[in-house]
């Protein structure tokens, strides 16, 4: 009996020593854990503010890391993982974003490294900074589709709160817009872009606002808007309207009432009129052929004034050429090239008479025979007056005067004769005596030579008014 009751001791010390032993191999106490936040819609308060995992022991790093995700609906965030002791921390790479609503999911089993095991299934909504409801574009001019011009073209955004006007101005972008101006209105609500130039005629721009641009409490746009217009409001294409001569006087360029074909007179410009007002570029639109040099002045926005450096010369037919490349105010060109040829209704200059001081006149310088002048031998002089068709500014009188020749001709051993005296009468007579000459004798003649230069480089009464030719005259002088 005795020996039984030993084994009986025997047995409860061993079955109580495997218990022990079993007990302190395998601890099923719960892991402990604290999530932050926790509660629904919490608002963290600082874009790089951490998400938080506690645990009251230490656990398996890398499979508790794994079943930490955070979303939001423009998806998964990008963010650090570390720990500090037992905590997990998560913190976004890009920060948060105010008002954006962020899921975080726990989903799977994490393990302590004694071994214990928790399975989670969690899910909690948050947002940081504030919870604020997105801006809205709430309106825009010009309207998706609508049709502009192109001259003082203002773009304008409303939105549904104050902006910030950085994310905004960098989140807009218009196709084909160089560069721009912003201004702000209506306490950031209001933004108005313009552009620095005017627009291209007939073209479609676009823009795009992305959703990167974000209200003043720093919430962002729901989606990207966008929108387009056109610039094909003005539909009618520029054309020349007439080309006229025009005359200045009291400051002013006036229509002289004659076709360009046949009546461009001395000192007049042309005028070119459109039938719609021009942009700027149309001051380079004219050009000659043959070439004339000038300059082009603005008369009204419809019309233009050619005004020449010197006269067209006479019997010359000309071809006025304006640019299809001419624009008007909306930057809508001609498309061809407009032509119109004239003939410049500015006379030569002429001769109409010469007076010797016998009294002689002479009208026809074509004669062959020479013109027989007699002069008092004893003083040798010679005097005339030349009648000229136009009459000649004071600058052209002094140098044409000096271009009169006359000169010994035959025999060639006649001395030469000088210029003693000029004088002009009137703007349009010259009185001119030469000395030196001789009168022929019974043995031989004494034949002299007038020449009053003609052409470009003869006498010219004023800018482009010359004689076609020389006017040649042979004196035979006697006693």
């Amino acid at each position: 009996m005795f020996r039984l009751w030993i084994k009986i001791a025997l047995l409860c010390a061993i079955s109580l020593s495997l218990t022990e032993l079993s007990c302190g191999l395998f601890d099923f106490r719960p892991i402990g854990m604290i999530i932050y936040p926790d509660t629904a819609d919490s608002i963290l308060p600082y874009p790089n503010s951490p998400v938080k995992l506690s645990f009251d022991t230490e656990m398996e790093k890398s499979g508790t890391e794994s079943i930490l995700q955070i979303s939001s609906d423009a998806g998964v965030i990008s963010g650090d993982r570390f720990w500090k002791d037992n905590d997990l921390y998560f913190v976004p790479i890009a920060g948060w974003t105010a008002g954006i609503r962020y899921t975080m999911s726990l989903l799977g089993t994490v393990r302590s490294v004694d071994g214990r095991e928790l399975r989670i299934e969690h899910f909690v909504s948050f947002y940081a900074m504030n919870k604020n409801a997105p801006p809205l574009l709430t309106g825009h001019y010009p309207a998706n589709g609508a049709s502009a011009g192109t001259e003082n073209v203002i773009l304008e955004f409303y939105f549904s709160c104050p902006m910030e006007k950085i994310s905004v101005e960098t989140g807009l972008t218009v196709d084909g817009f160089g560069n721009k101006s912003f201004e702000w209105l209506a306490d950031d609500k209001t933004l108005k872009l313009i552009p620095d130039k005017a627009l291209s005629p007939w073209t479609a721009y676009r823009w795009n606002l992305k959703e990167s641009a974000k209200s003043r409490d720093g919430v962002p746009l729901p989606k990207v808007f966008s929108g387009q217009f056109t610039t094909d409001k003005d539909q009618i294409l520029p054309k020349v309207n007439k080309v006229f001569p025009v005359l200045f006087s009291d400051g002013q360029w006036f229509p002289t009432g004659a076709n360009i074909e046949t009546g461009l007179g001395p000192g007049q410009g042309i005028a070119v009129e459109f039938h719609k007002a021009m942009g700027e570029n149309v001051l380079r639109s004219l050009r000659f052929e043959p070439s004339l040099s000038g300059r082009t002045e603005i008369l009204t926005e419809k019309s233009i004034v050619y005004i020449f450096t010197k006269d067209p010369e006479p019997e010359i037919m000309y071809t006025l050429f304006v640019s299809g490349d001419t624009k008007d105010s909306e930057g809508l060109k001609i498309g061809s090239d407009y032509r119109i040829n004239f003939i410049p209704d500015i006379p030569h200059l002429n001769i109409l008479s010469l007076r010797f001081d016998n009294g002689t006149i002479v009208e026809n310088f074509s004669a062959a025979n020479p013109v027989i002048i007699p002069i008092d031998p004893a003083t040798g002089e010679l005097s005339f007056s030349i009648y000229f068709s136009q009459p000649f500014g004071d600058e052209e009188k002094k140098n044409s005067a000096l271009l009169v020749l006359l000169a010994a001709f035959f025999p060639r051993t006649l001395p030469p004769v000088a210029l003693q005296s000029v004088h002009w009468i009137s703007n349009d007579r010259l009185f001119m005596t030469w000395g030196g000459l001789t009168a022929e004798n019974n043995d031989e003649a004494h034949f002299y030579k007038l020449t009053i230069p003609g052409g470009k480089n003869g006498i010219s009464s004023g800018a482009g008014i010359y004689m076609k030719e020389d006017a040649t005259l042979f004196l035979r002088v006697i006693k």
